[in-house]
């Protein structure tokens, strides 16, 4: 399991250069589509071999996520409950870029703005539907926060022990995509907590929409671009983390 893990963080960082392509791609005016995992597994499909190297990376991350729920259980006695919970959360994680990968190479498609509104409409139709709609915003918005956290306290070097020359890089890397990456899914908390006060499940979004809704910043095209880069920097990261994971 711990092999089928590090091939999982590797597979891991390669959807997330995908994504940081399209990305990119966006901010520079050059298309590029869409700029969530469903994107990334289409701009992988589109390479040599590329529903073989879906499927690679779907089983990859299906191994990743038992591992984490095993994980989650060998830390529970220790770290009590919590430790379960992370290792759950993170399993539905990499699972649900498993599930995209296997649809893609399947020949389907996945449109993650087109499924968050929808299941806002859905959830927002319930007792207390907007309540509801805007726990989960918060909810995202903490994960999103927890990782900008775990990139400036450098948290994530306990996972990852690479050699000396390259302790530096790795660490400069970590910090970099962990607050790229928790900026992109803070952005689709914010999203979904709009839902929630508006009342319209049209205002929630995916990844492609909060990714795309910083253009409208101040500066959004560089500050988008900055983002690109980041999460091109956590996918060479988790790729590092699969070669020289630690056994801690």
């Amino acid at each position: 399991m711990r092999v089928g893990a590090r091939v999982g963080h590797v597979a891991n960082g390669v959807v997330h250069l995908a994504l940081a392509g399209i990305v990119v791609a966006v901010a520079a005016g050059a298309g590029g589509g869409s700029a969530d995992q469903g994107g990334a597994m289409q701009a992988i499909a589109a390479t040599p071999f590329g529903v073989a190297a879906l499927w690679g990376v779907a089983i990859a991350m299906l191994a990743l996520a038992v591992f984490a729920v095993l994980e989650g259980i060998a830390h529970r006695a220790s770290d009590g409950a919590k430790a379960l919970a992370k290792g759950i959360g993170k399993a539905i994680a990499y699972a649900a870029v498993a599930v995209t990968g296997i649809r893609t190479a399947l020949g389907g498609g996945s449109d993650g703005d087109q499924q968050a509104q929808s299941a806002t409409g859905q959830l927002m139709a319930q007792p207390f539907g907007q309540v509801l709609v805007g726990i989960v915003g918060v909810g995202i918005l903490a994960i999103g926060v927890a990782f900008v956290v775990q990139g400036v306290r450098r948290s994530f070097e306990k996972h990852i022990s690479p050699p000396p020359s390259a302790r530096r890089a790795a660490s400069a890397l970590g910090v970099v995509g962990y607050v790229a990456k928790g900026v992109a899914i803070a952005v689709v908390g914010v999203l979904f907590v709009a839902a929630a006060f508006a009342h319209d499940p049209s205002q929630a979004g995916g990844l492609d929409d909060a990714l795309k809704s910083l253009q409208q910043l101040p500066f959004g095209v560089v500050v988008l671009l900055v983002v690109g880069l980041g999460l091109g920097a956590y996918g060479v990261f988790s790729i590092a983390r699969g070669v020289w994971a630690s056994k801690r």
